[in-house]
């Protein structure tokens, strides 16, 4: 039989253990994926937040218009924060495609 060390707790060892299990199945390919990083990754977050925000105004909308009490304040307030939202993207857009069209009207 071992005999138990002193001054080493059972829980602090069984933690270490634990974190080394992570570690492991982190190494081996177990753990799940980091998330993408990258252009197309922003660009699909951002897109998703707008039209997040423009859901949000139109679930506000339609409480007002419901009669819920939803104070007209706010439905304004979230409609305008849609809008600007959705003219940022447009403005993205179009930057976007103007230097696509620089690009490809480059001589090679």
């Amino acid at each position: 039989m071992i005999a138990p060390l002193k001054g080493i707790d059972t829980s602090s060892v069984l933690a270490l253990r634990a974190q080394i299990l992570d570690r492991n199945a982190a190494l081996s390919g177990k753990a799940a994926a980091p998330a993408k990083s990258g252009f197309d990754s922003a660009i699909t977050e951002v897109l998703r937040a707008v039209n997040a925000t423009q859901s949000k105004a139109g679930d506000v909308s339609a409480a007002f218009e419901r009669g819920d009490t939803v104070d007209i304040a706010s439905v304004m307030l979230a409609r305008q924060k849609a809008s600007i939202a959705f003219e940022a993207t447009l403005q993205v857009r179009n930057k976007l495609l103007s230097a696509y069209h620089d690009v490809m009207s480059m001589p090679v």
